[in-house]
């Protein structure tokens, strides 16, 4: 569950964490950085795939500068992943919701 989010920071189940991060079921793998920085190339999905979610939440950043490029929504929708891509707060909201109703995994940019 995600507690909270600001700019650069997201708390969950209690952990802060200040650096962009993925959520799979069971554990954060905080540290995530894309290949060419704000934009989401499939390549940068890989873990995530491997746990073959439903749902693909992502966090664009605070203000959305962050961009999924046209690859990776045909790879995600290729693989039966439905994609939410919302600013990093509105994404936090979503995926809380998600959770727990559906198999969901997340990808938070948390600056930007």
């Amino acid at each position: 569950m995600i507690d909270s989010y600001k700019f650069g920071e997201i708390v969950i189940d209690g952990k802060r964490y200040t650096s962009d991060l993925i959520i799979l079921p069971g554990r954060v793998r905080e540290g995530w950085w894309r290949s060419e920085g704000h934009k989401l190339r499939p390549e940068d999905l890989k873990e995530v795939l491997a746990e073959r979610p439903e749902v693909l939440v992502v966090g664009m950043g605070a203000s959305g500068l962050m961009a999924v490029l046209p690859e990776t929504k045909r790879l995600l929708d290729s693989q039966g992943v439905r994609l939410i891509a919302e600013d990093t707060s509105r994404a936090c909201q979503t995926y809380n919701q998600l959770s727990g109703t559906q198999k969901v995994a997340a990808a938070f940019h948390l600056t930007c």
